[in-house]
């Protein structure tokens, strides 16, 4: 499935559930530094646009397009791997949550490259993720799916000429609803429209999920989550794997 029918699919509420996370944002901001025009490759709903930067969006997703706000940065249907640019025309990329869904992750880490002096990726270490209670334990079809054979962190460091790497903890109270997001939430993903944003859940069999779920649900009746996972309580963010991959512009 491509990137734009992945989004057609199971972006229709993705605005209600995947606000910015104002931690997050924070940590994004701070990497992009003083970057005054931006692009925002697979740019979504529009998450983590700041309004004080010239930001241009691309997009593939006509249904995703359709979710950005009136007042959000003007936005072109595009793919990663052909940026409508000239090269060098912006001072910072930024790749938010995006290329594990790109067809070419190579062609379109090369366009940011080549677009931009500044750049910055919000990816995720695939080995770091897997570990999580909700695959591990409930829904291990997730680290099946292509969109899991996302590039090596150093790859895709490589690949943009990045000088560093930071992780991005997840707070308990994360209000962006990826997959991590509810890590100490877990009544949470019984709802259908929390599961319906997690690209790696709404991929995988109707049925299966939901049988899965049934199975979260009585854990968390009977306490056996609970007790399995009590440390969890006492943390207030996790490393869930997730990571920026930063080149530093021009300041």
């Amino acid at each position: 499935m491509t990137t734009e029918a992945t989004y057609d699919a199971i972006g229709r509420s993705y605005v209600r559930y995947r606000q910015p996370d104002p931690r997050i944002a924070c940590q994004i901001e701070a990497a992009l530094g003083n970057a005054q025009l931006v692009v925002n490759v697979g740019a979504g709903t529009g998450s983590y646009e700041a309004n004080d930067r010239r930001v241009v969006a691309v997009e593939p997703s006509p249904i995703m397009l359709a979710q950005r706000s009136s007042g959000a940065a003007p936005a072109v249907r595009g793919v990663a791997g052909a940026l409508p640019f000239a090269d060098g025309s912006f001072d910072a990329a930024m790749a938010i949550l995006t290329v594990h869904h790109w067809p070419d992750a190579a062609a379109g880490l090369a366009e940011l490259r080549r677009v931009a002096d500044g750049i910055v990726v919000f990816t995720f270490d695939a080995a770091i993720h897997a570990q999580y209670w909700l695959f591990e334990e409930y829904l291990p079809e997730t680290v099946t799916l292509d969109t899991w054979r996302t590039p090596p962190i150093e790859a895709v460091a490589e690949a943009v000429d990045a000088d560093r790497v930071e992780v991005v903890p997840i707070p308990a109270d994360c209000v962006d609803g990826f997959n991590w997001a509810y890590w100490r939430r877990p009544e949470s993903y019984l709802d259908p429209g929390v599961r319906s944003c997690i690209s790696g859940l709404a991929q995988l069999p109707d049925d299966l999920v939901a049988s899965r779920m049934q199975r979260l649900a009585a854990d968390l009746a009977d306490g056996t989550w609970q007790t399995r996972h009590a440390e969890l309580a006492r943390l207030d963010a996790v490393d869930g794997g997730f990571r920026l991959v930063v080149r530093s512009g021009r300041q």
